[in-house]
């Protein structure tokens, strides 16, 4: 247990230090919210809980798959992965320590996130708060799964690209910020199958008593959060 908490604190000192980082799992998706929060450009009816939701949906996608994919990546080329694997820390100690990091990290995005929404004149009151947890747990799955298929298969530079460009579309096309059945109908059948817009309603559903999200996209979340994670494990390597 003492190497896991000593690697998780390395894990989270390497976040800190490194800005660009902290750049996508904080100011990004506060960023987001402020903007569309205040600012009178998403289609009619897409109200503050809805933005909120979409959010806690983009820190997911930022933390587990983007910034833990580069990061895992760039660690993969350099052969820090391989060296830690050979330590006394292992690999399956190694796991649960990043594990833990994006955990806690998360935690971090998510009371930061509500604070703010808070401010804006959201209500946390009727949110269904475990049904979020169970949400938000199977959307790290997922993309944790997504990032590190990645990270484990691709050059440091090929991942870091594939990463952020995923990263746009899904944002820009996925049912993150626009709702799903906002998007033109093509657009809007592609991503109820994606995860990034399925777990955006399940976490409007969770947030908003008045909306309630198909079982359909729950589903949808756990298909992806059970069968990202055994592609992970089936293509990464710990070396180029």
């Amino acid at each position: 247990m003492r190497l896991v908490v000593a690697q998780w604190r390395m894990e989270l000192a390497t976040l800190l230090r490194n800005y660009e980082q902290l750049l996508l799992v904080v100011v990004i998706p506060v960023g987001v919210l402020l903007f569309f929060g205040n600012v009178d450009v998403l289609p009619e009816g897409v109200g503050l809980a809805r933005v909120v939701s979409s959010v806690l949906a983009l820190s997911v996608m930022s933390t587990a798959m983007v910034s833990t994919g580069i990061a895992t990546g760039f660690e993969r080329s350099y052969g820090v992965l391989k060296r830690l694997g050979a330590t006394p820390l292992g690999r399956g100690r190694l796991v649960w320590a990043k594990a833990a990091a994006v955990g806690t990290v998360e935690i971090v995005q998510t009371a930061l996130i509500v604070a703010v929404a808070m401010a804006m004149g959201w209500s946390a009151a009727s949110a269904t708060w475990w049904r979020v947890l169970v949400a938000m747990l199977l959307g790290t799955f997922a993309f944790a799964g997504i990032g590190l298929a990645l990270a484990g298969s691709l050059r440091a530079e090929v991942n870091l690209a594939a990463q952020n460009g995923l990263y746009l579309v899904l944002l820009a096309v996925g049912g993150v910020i626009v709702p799903v059945d906002e998007l033109p109908s093509a657009l809007g059948g592609v991503a109820k199958w994606l995860p990034s817009g399925a777990l955006s309603d399940v976490l409007h559903a969770s947030l908003a008593p008045s909306t309630s999200a198909a079982s359909s996209a729950w589903t949808v979340v756990a298909a992806w959060a059970a069968v990202m994670p055994v592609v992970a494990a089936r293509l990464f390597r710990f070396d180029d």
